[in-house]
């Protein structure tokens, strides 16, 4: 309706004036959000959403985001793909395609965003991956950048740290056989401990579907090995299925887990046989200083809990982006143009100084960063325990 009734821009600024509604004079800049808000890890996509909101909320109530002297609101637009990777491909096109975004933030885990990736380089749409680790997301893609370490790094990260905390000469591994995340750090896990402990040493290597629930065929086989630990590169909703159950069958040995384990939900669901364990991840919010520090206040203010590493590296993709779209100096109304301005910005960016660590990209639009030990305190709580650097 308002549309139809204002004759200017000016008028209409001064009705919603009244009515306590600002209203900016530019065109919002439009990012697209393909992420899990239903599906089977729903809490990753809540992080993402939550996390974005209050970035797009602090920087609208400044003016919006300043782009060569001129401010512009931000607006988010959120698409569920129900983390499926055939949901991911379609609502990532549909956002390039049907609501002109200038760039893709998501999706999250690599079985979605391998996909999605494809679709973003082929429509020439930047897109930024916060979370995804499998190198298949970026590899090849000019127009695909990520946020988070590469498996490469943090198989290896994982592999050195259990030798050394649990003075382990043998291994065995579970993994999700579907999943290109699990699968693809289960596979260089192996790489990396064989190659530090000899042909052999990971004693069992077994793999599961992404429906099942009962893991006693797998993990019978695995107790049955006597391996000194369990790898475990899965999402936090197996885990919190897996290790109880390893218990149940009598395995007393520790696990070492993955970043995929960092939800803010893992605690809810696995209680306390996930106390005392481990996993590589991105950043420790217990601890946590400067900067990081500031954002977990405002977000657990805000939402009532200490956000995940998903949402701060959701954080820390928007920041790259937002910078690479105020550096081209202007907002380009050919979109075409826009997508390309941003896309040179992040590929020629130096450096960016994050929540989650400073990272520089290489040419593969990967990020050059540390990763994170982290130890579950007898409270729950994900607390620092080390970090490892390229």
């Amino acid at each position: 309706m308002l549309k139809r009734v204002c004759a200017s821009a000016l008028v209409c600024a001064a009705m919603l004036s009244v009515s306590g509604v600002a209203l900016a004079a530019e065109a919002p800049i439009k990012i697209g959000f393909p992420i899990p808000l239903t599906g089977e890890i729903p809490k990753v996509g809540e992080s993402s959403k939550y996390a974005a909101e209050l970035f797009r909320e602090e920087v609208n109530a400044k003016g919006g985001l300043e782009v060569g002297g001129k401010k512009y609101p931000l607006e988010f637009i959120y698409e569920n793909n129900e983390a499926k990777p055939e949901t991911a491909v379609n609502v990532t096109l549909k956002l390039i395609t049907r609501d002109n975004v200038l760039a893709i933030v998501g999706p999250q885990s690599s079985r979605q965003a391998v996909p999605a990736g494809a679709v973003a380089n082929d429509n020439e749409t930047p897109m930024i991956t916060p979370w995804s680790t499998n190198p298949d997301a970026t590899k090849n893609r000019p127009w695909v950048f990520r946020a988070a370490f590469l498996d490469p790094f943090q198989a290896p990260v994982a592999a050195d740290f259990a030798g050394k905390q649990f003075k382990a000469k043998t291994s065995a591994v579970l993994f999700e056989i579907s999943n290109d995340y699990s699968k693809g750090l289960a596979d260089n896990f192996r790489e990396a401990w064989e190659k530090r402990h000899g042909k052999g040493s990971v004693l069992a290597y077994e793999s599961h579907g992404p429906k099942d629930q009962d893991f006693s065929a797998q993990l019978t086989k695995i107790i049955a090995a006597k391996p000194d630990f369990i790898f475990l590169p899965e999402n936090y909703n197996f885990v919190a299925l897996i290790v109880p159950q390893a218990r149940d069958l009598g395995y007393k040995g520790p696990f070492m887990g993955s970043d995929a384990w960092g939800s803010a939900e893992l605690m809810t669901l696995c209680k306390d046989a996930c106390k005392g364990l481990f996993f590589s991840t991105h950043y420790a919010a217990a601890g946590a200083k400067g900067a990081t520090k500031e954002f977990i206040d405002k977000y657990n203010k805000k939402y009532g809990y200490v956000p995940d590493d998903v949402a701060a590296l959701t954080w820390d993709a928007i920041g790259i982006v937002t910078e690479a779209i105020q550096k081209v100096g202007k907002v380009d109304k050919d979109t075409r143009k826009m997508r390309k301005a941003i896309r040179e910005n992040m590929a020629s960016m130096k450096e960016f100084k994050g929540i989650t660590g400073n990272m520089r990209f290489d040419n593969q639009g990967d990020p050059i960063k540390c990763a994170v030990i982290v130890e579950i305190d007898q409270k729950g709580a994900f607390t620092f325990k080390e970090s490892v650097c390229p």
